[in-house]
């Protein structure tokens, strides 16, 4: 094998083991989002603390596979689509990042609940559906990435539309709830926290199969998938 051969080989290894890393790193967001949702619906705080520990994984993994990019970006000088594809990586993994965060603050949520009050509110069906939607769109974002393929992508974009009402629908009722019966206030300001960190992970869920569209097909969507 001769030296570039090499130098190349070790490249494509370095590439693969980049998405490899991100794709264990979105394996680990999409459980975190689940295990924080059935933690407070469950009020299981045991569970709400394994996805607090899980945040501190999530956030070394930003900062590991941040600096791999930096580093073949230095020393390779790549262009062209594998310019994009680490351009891509490193927003993709500050968004899941993000969406780490947002499931932490369900879970502390279901660490902070009190129980005493929750019994005055019924459960909402459309925060249910919306948990279940955002975690649908990132697994979809996901799935982007693994197969190379974005046919799933702009349906990500359609359903981030949906959960927009979804969470207009949680407000309005949650609204209704608390001026009726004042007991529900508390309780139902705790839903609307948990309704409104749902709704900004389905955004970031959007950004990353936006980032699965500007890696794979080379265009960038971001202003203009909706219009």
């Amino acid at each position: 094998m001769s030296n570039h051969q090499h130098t190349s080989t070790i490249y494509q290894t370095e590439l693969e083991d980049l998405r490899t890393a991100v794709l264990k790193m979105g394996g680990k967001v999409e459980s975190q989002l689940r295990q924080a949702v059935l933690a407070f619906n469950e009020n299981d705080k045991q569970m709400a603390e394994q996805v607090l520990e899980v945040e501190r994984e999530v956030n070394r993994d930003h900062l590991t596979i941040d600096s791999m990019c930096s580093e073949i970006i230095a020393l390779r000088q790549p262009a062209a689509s594998d310019l994009r594809m680490l351009l891509g990586m490193v927003r993709t993994v500050s968004d899941l990042e993000r969406i780490g965060d947002e499931a932490s603050k369900i879970a502390k949520m279901a660490l902070n609940t009190d129980l005493s009050k929750r019994g005055f509110l019924p459960r909402l069906q459309t925060i249910a559906q919306s948990a279940d939607l955002a975690a649908a769109m990132l697994r979809s974002a996901l799935d982007a990435f693994a197969r190379e393929d974005t046919s799933d992508s702009r349906q990500v974009f359609a359903s981030d539309l949906e959960l927009d009402e979804l969470y207009k629908a949680s407000v309005r009722q949650l609204i209704t709830f608390m001026m009726e019966d004042p007991r529900t206030i508390s309780a139902a300001l705790d839903d609307l926290w948990v309704a409104k960190a749902i709704e900004r992970i389905g955004d970031h869920a959007e950004n990353i199969a936006e980032n699965a569209i500007y890696i794979i097909e080379g265009e960038d969507v971001r202003y203009t998938h909706n219009s």
